[in-house]
């Protein structure tokens, strides 16, 4: 064993042992139970960052101490590799995605590879290769055959220069992020999966998951937004619209009816482009919404404008006519694309009536007390369901709570024949069409006597062409007559393929099912599936808490309903690690736009505490200033490149930092000084090893007379083993587990260990927290067992269990307090009596300078403290 730790030469020795004996490879094994531990897998943008350290050392320690348990572990990699980012590198470098996705890959899974995760490689995926999107085909065929998947038209924000459809977050300011023009609303066919159909299990099945963050749980609940309400049908006023018809709405609150004073529609609403055939000023206005954003955020934020229409409907119970306006914040495709409008009870509906001077009827006040409409309170009325308050200006509806209001409503709006009692979600079907080249094509291809046909299994994959450089402007593939034109499937005449591909959702939508069986070649998946999944354990960012998430147990129903799999759900426990954030420092400009610069190219002054008081630019000279601690990003200067902490101190020590500086779901502060401190630390413990094997082999202790601090020394031992099991196993708080290894370290360095029963105990000490620290810094703990136990390998060795006898003490510790405060400690027998323990306690030299005399009262708790009253 080398004097010195040299973290260079011991991680690459570790990992091609790991590599040689194939440590790491995962096989099914019925006769272990399974663990399969899994982190969201990484998009190749080129380097790993912090956030990526951090996700995949959790997982890995996770999967390294079951293992140790006896359990058989799966923990794959692969690369969510289709998306924009690609597109964007190639339009810039001008270079194929396809190029720059796997040269970027190629240099991420050696920097994997370097922090010496046990990931099974040979389980590898790329969602951009065919043999992988070919079975994400073959279930969109499928489904699409059974109306699952379905086409229809849908609106999106089309930027008018680049031809392309941008998500919502690619519009700013109404305009796309590219070329600056501004977006259009546009009605675009688009295929859609019918998540839908699948709200009710997706609500339901939230129960099942007792292993999840309760955050995480209401966050999807309230994605899919079960709500009671009914649907209400307006009838048109004939001699304004000019024919006779109905406008429908879906209200949660149809209580509150007899408030209603307008209505209004989506600019695309077929009402709105009637009344546009006759008024030039709304078809401005028409066109200025169809610019607009179709983001909910947006619209829920700008400034509500609206037009009359001239148009009146009729109220399904009082026979009033009500006014319909085109509203910009009323989206088509949400509901029926109308609103009815109850302004004292809705904010939104409130500053669009007050704004044009449209009435506003108050339908809930309190039971006693003043009843004038006050328009701050509509917040209180509209969200309160209690008795406290009753219906007014309703007509017979009058007086009524909540409940009885909504059912009397509802009961006469069906006896009229024009409402019904409805369930409704939030949850939207997941349009999945892009416009984008850098994605799945879908199979389906366009016929003019057949339609939609989808393309026959025995033609999959259809296979993206990967040496396109896309411009900007349009999908390649739609200018690509080699790739669209084809035949159709079912009658033979020329055809047009597809050339929308997939949101890349879907393909990480079922990554982790592929992984159980990635060479399986007659379908998504193969028997093996049945044997690891559900997933054991699942890792990710919180950001990932609702579309992924939702998407993935979407799929996963889907995949069980094909019989594909066998369980309800994908992911049994769900672990949202903290962001790894630092220090951000700036210098801002006259305009208020800021550079940023990164802590390396500073000089920092730190106050006694190690917090930085100031900080100058190592380049001029001059101040910057703090900006406080965000989320490290390249863009705000506050990253750290995890190759060259790497390259300085070893995987090890990063590893060691990320767990100790913050419990796995807790934001991880970044630390200079913190990083060092886990490098010292595993110094001090090869030191440690280093000059106990230097004294020559030794056993470790298994039975034999031992003195009182031996004893004691093995107490300490066998309770860390009991805490830092439940730290891991339970908790999942490795922070803990490596301070209690901290603390046995500096009891070891106490204990009196030059006699051979010392050495023994020395031994199993170091043997120990060798085994503990094992799956936090695999790469020293090899090479310390190594020297430890010569002949045997670490990575056989089993957790290290708690010996019961070890933990029976002879004597123990009590706390001495004199008038409640702490003023020593002393050593008792553990069968001692009260009357010993108190002549012990009034004996103690600090305790007698706290007391004066005779005591008034002494108090023995017998195993925990003595309390004496002076």
């Amino acid at each position: 064993m080398q004097e010195q730790y040299n973290p260079a030469e011991v991680e690459a020795a570790a990992q091609r042992e790991w590599e040689q004996h194939q440590t790491d490879r995962s096989l099914e094994d019925t006769s272990k139970p399974k663990y399969y531990c899994l982190s969201m897998f990484p998009y190749p943008s080129g380097k790993l960052h912090m956030g990526h350290v951090r996700n995949y050392t959790i997982g890995d320690v996770l999967s390294r101490y079951m293992r140790m348990n006896g359990y058989n572990v799966l923990q794959p990699m692969g690369w969510d590799a289709f998306g924009m980012p690609a597109e964007n590198a190639a339009i810039k470098n001008g270079a194929p995605p396809a190029a720059w996705t796997y040269e970027n890959i190629d240099y991420m899974k050696k920097q994997l590879k370097s922090l010496g995760l046990a990931i099974d490689w040979e389980r590898e995926i790329a969602t951009c290769k065919p043999d992988y999107y070919r079975w994400e085909q073959w279930l969109f065929t499928r489904l699409f055959k059974k109306g699952v998947v379905y086409k229809k038209t849908g609106v999106v924000n089309w930027d008018p220069v680049d031809n392309t459809v941008l998500a919502n977050e690619q519009v700013e300011n109404g305009r796309g992020w590219r070329s600056g023009a501004l977006v259009e609303k546009r009605e675009i066919p688009m295929y859609y999966f019918r998540i839908t159909d699948y709200a009710d299990q997706l609500l339901q099945d939230l129960d099942q998951l007792d292993g999840w963050p309760e955050q995480v749980k209401t966050m999807q609940r309230n994605w899919i937004g079960k709500s009671f309400g009914a649907e209400v049908a307006f009838d048109y006023d004939v001699d304004s619209v000019g024919e006779a018809g109905q406008l429908k709405v879906y209200t949660t609150r149809p209580d509150t009816l007899m408030g209603a004073t307008y209505v209004a529609i989506a600019a695309e609403h077929p009402l709105a482009t009637l009344a546009a055939q006759k008024n030039p000023a709304l078809n401005d206005f028409i066109a200025e919404c169809k610019s607009g954003s179709v983001a909910e955020a947006d619209v829920a934020t700008m400034e509500k404008k609206g037009q009359p229409t001239g148009q009146f409907v009729v109220h399904p119970l009082t026979g009033a006519k009500l006014p319909v306006w085109i509203a910009n914040y009323v989206l088509w495709g949400y509901g029926e694309g109308a609103v009815m409008a109850v302004p004292a009870h809705d904010e939104r509906d409130f500053e669009f009536a007050n704004k044009y001077t449209l009435p506003i009827v108050q339908v809930y006040a309190p039971k006693a007390g003043d009843q004038a409409y006050d328009s701050t309170q509509w917040q209180d009325w509209y969200g309160n369901k209690d008795d406290s308050l009753v219906t007014t200006n309703s007509g017979k509806y009058d007086g009524l709570s909540y409940q009885a209001a909504f059912d009397a409503v509802v009961a006469d709006l069906a006896n009229n024949t024009h409402g019904t009692k409805r369930t409704q979600y939030r949850l939207r079907d997941w349009g999945i069409s892009r416009q984008r080249y850098w994605g799945c094509p879908i199979p389906i291809v366009h016929c003019a006597d057949c339609g939609d046909v989808p393309v026959p299994e025995d033609q999959l994959p259809v296979v993206l062409p990967e040496n396109v450089v896309p411009d900007g402007r349009g999908n390649p593939l739609a200018k690509m007559p080699e790739f669209y034109e084809t035949t159709c499937p079912t009658c033979g005449k020329p055809a047009r393929r597809e050339t929308d591909t997939m949101d890349t959702f879907v393909e990480s939508s079922w990554y982790y099912a592929r992984y159980t069986s990635p060479d399986a070649q007659t379908g998504m998946v193969d028997e093996r599936a049945k044997y690891w999944l559900d997933v054991d354990q699942y890792i990710g960012g919180i950001e990932h808490a609702i579309l992924h998430l939702l998407y993935a147990r979407f799929f996963h129903k889907l995949m069980r309903d094909e019989g594909l799999i066998h369980t309800d759900e994908p992911f049994r426990n769900l672990l949202t690690q903290g962001m790894v954030v630092c220090e951000t420092f700036y210098r801002e400009h006259a305009d208020g736009k800021k550079d940023w610069f990164n802590i390396v190219d500073l000089d920092l002054e730190r106050d006694a505490k190690g917090r930085i008081t100031s900080a100058v630019a190592k380049a001029d000279g001059l101040p910057v200033t703090i900006g406080g601690v965000e989320k490290m990003s390249k863009s705000k200067g506050n990253g750290v490149d995890p190759q060259a902490l790497i390259e300085k101190y070893g995987a090890d020590t990063a590893r060691l930092f990320m767990m100790f500086a913050a419990p796995p779901e807790q934001s991880l502060e970044w630390s200079d000084a913190g990083v060092e401190g886990a490098n010292r630390f595993l110094r001090r413990l090869w030191r440690m090893v280093h000059e106990h094997v230097a004294q020559g082999a030794v056993a470790a202790y298994a039975s034999g007379e031992l003195s009182a601090e031996l004893k004691a020394l093995r107490f300490a031992l066998h309770s860390t083993i009991q805490k830092v099991s439940d730290d891991f196993g339970r908790r999942k708080q490795f922070n803990t587990a490596i301070a209690a290894v901290m603390e046995l370290l500096n009891t070891l360095a106490k204990a009196p260990v030059a006699d051979t029963a010392g050495r023994a105990v020395a031994q199993e000490v170091l043997e120990t927290a060798v085994k503990i620290l094992a799956p936090i810094v695999p790469h020293a703990t090899n090479a310390l067992w190594d020297a430890l136990k010569p002949g045997s390998r670490l990575a056989e060795q089993s957790w290290p269990k708690a010996d019961a006898s070890a933990l029976v003490q002879d004597e123990i510790d009590m706390v001495v307090q004199v008038n409640g405060k702490l003023r020593s400690t002393i050593r008792v027998s553990k069968d001692a009596s009260k009357a010993s323990i108190e002549a012990l306690a009034l004996a103690d030299e600090n305790v007698q300078r706290f007391v004066e005399g005779t005591p008034k009262k002494v108090i023995v708790v017998p195993g925990r403290l003595v309390n004496i009253v002076a």
